[in-house]
């Protein structure tokens, strides 16, 4: 039977993009049910992240998830630093359920993750990817305000997100982003990888 994983995430990019980029797991028998996110725009404190849990884990009794998955966008910070109140809090707030219940992160933004995938991401573009190193797509600062100037007059939006996660190779972005393959090593196996 395959794994069922939930991941919870910040907005609505990751809520539509993330299943694309991590679709190629149900070769491994892992199945990502629904990324669900805060509502309204609220930002993603341990608070947020314990309801969007509970809501998570008691609205899908009939076949619950095996694994919850809290992805932080950490705008460069230190992960351990970002994850510790993450890790700290919600194992005594998530004590009543089941579900193993993880941390990942995206070490500057999701757009980042784009980066690392250059080539498809300069075909859906149609173009030059400017002036940026995506052979460290984790270091890309502010890479979600380069991809808006990169599509020039076309609005950057969640939907847009959605069409560009839809044409990248999750396995070009394991190889070349850490904060991704931790995030897809999170899922399979549980545990988040320290970086070095």
């Amino acid at each position: 039977m395959p794994k069922r994983v939930i991941i919870i995430a910040s907005g609505e990019t990751e809520r539509r993009a993330l299943p694309h980029m991590v679709r190629h797991l149900q070769d491994c028998d892992v199945t990502v049910c629904e990324v669900r996110i805060p509502p309204r725009n609220k930002a993603l404190d341990v608070k947020m992240a314990e309801k969007l849990i509970k809501a998570a884990w008691y609205g899908n009794q009939d076949a619950p998830p095996d694994k919850v998955i809290l992805v932080v966008d950490l705008d460069g910070a230190d992960p351990e630093d970002s994850l510790e109140p993450f890790r700290n809090q919600l194992p005594s707030v998530t004590a009543g359920i089941s579900a193993e219940v993880l941390c990942a992160y995206a070490q500057q933004h999701l757009e980042a993750w784009y980066f690392a995938d250059a080539g498809n991401l300069r075909r859906f573009l149609g173009g030059a990817l400017g002036h940026v190193d995506t052979s460290s797509p984790d270091e890309i600062q502010n890479p979600k305000l380069h991809l808006k100037h990169l599509l020039k007059d076309r609005p950057y939006t969640a939907r847009v997100s959605e069409e560009i996660a839809r044409t990248l190779d999750a396995g070009t972005i394991s190889g070349r982003s850490p904060s991704f393959k931790n995030l897809v090593n999170t899922i399979m196996n549980g545990g988040l990888e320290r970086q070095s």
